[in-house]
């Protein structure tokens, strides 16, 4: 029997530096016999939500004096980016059917019902136990880690500043008009991070030519509403990356121009894992 890898990977170097985490909670591509043995979805299907790559992307921060926090274990079996409550009744046995939000509705609860374009994950529904079972094994590790690591920041500079990196299908962005971005920040309008931290990352990725918006359509999710507390000095920017810029989206592949990509999004990095939530931002001169 093979055994599991852990549920996260975390980093936290040495020099860590001001208390900048960059997080990747949904990048995971470990995808167990037994689940897969539960799905009749194949496998790059199932992949169709998860941020692939995005691991690798962030993967450069220790090196430049950030944390890093990285889930092993795909979206589409536990979402990292939803409370633990956030359960669908009709993927879930036994759930009461009380008031469920947008996301929850639409399949995409903490035990997520469909990926990419409402495939069903399973042809049936599973047992409550099932659901508890995942969440306990994966959801809450990633949790506690993620906890422990913005209350040693907070301990240790005065502040947490969480980079949570995501990436964007390419069609999530077909109904804006106007100049098409390629990076969407979220910060809740104001409620997960200063308006100063978001515009010093959106800053940093503007000096690499790519077009930034800001709350729309993504504001940020469960992540920044839960742990963004810019008044207490943490503060929680949701960023998602369109993927059609490094990965081949049917394929799943890194795309040629992959490094030439990761080289420009690890110059972000470098810039942003000094990073102070107030006076000047200390941001690292080019080497």
């Amino acid at each position: 029997m093979t055994c599991d890898p852990p549920p996260f990977e975390m980093n936290v170097p040495g020099d860590w530096a001001s208390g900048v985490i960059f997080a990747s909670p949904h990048s995971g591509d470990h995808y167990p016999d037994w689940f897969l043995a539960g799905t009749s979805l194949p496998q790059n299907v199932l992949r169709s939500s998860e941020d692939a790559f995005v691991d690798r992307l962030i993967a450069s921060a220790p090196n430049h004096g950030a944390a890093t926090l990285t889930a092993r274990f795909p979206r589409c079996l536990v979402d990292l980016n939803r409370g633990a409550d956030e359960i669908d009744p009709h993927i879930v046995r036994g759930v009461p059917r009380h008031p469920l939000n947008q996301r929850t509705m639409a399949g995409l609860g903490v035990i997520p019902r469909v990926v990419t374009q409402g495939r069903a994950i399973h042809d049936n529904p599973i047992d409550r136990a099932e659901a508890d079972r995942r969440i306990n094994q994966y959801w809450r590790p990633y949790h506690q880690a993620l906890t422990s690591m913005i209350c040693a920041a907070r301990a240790r500079f005065g502040q947490a500043i969480l980079i949570d990196m995501h990436s964007m299908p390419r069609d999530a962005l077909n109904h804006l008009s106007g100049a098409r971005p390629d990076v969407v920040l979220g910060n809740r309008h104001g409620l997960s991070a200063s308006t100063r931290i978001s515009d010093i990352i959106a800053a940093a990725f503007n000096a690499e030519g790519w077009r930034v918006r800001r709350n729309a359509p993504f504001a940020g999710a469960y992540i920044a509403s839960t742990y963004g507390r810019p008044t207490q000095n943490i503060h929680v920017v949701q960023v998602e990356i369109d993927r059609s810029l490094y990965m081949d989206e049917a394929s799943i592949t890194p795309l040629p121009g992959f490094s030439v990509f990761a080289t420009r999004m690890n110059r972000v990095i470098r810039s942003l894992s000094r990073l102070e939530a107030g006076g000047n931002s200390n941001l690292m001169a080019a080497e």
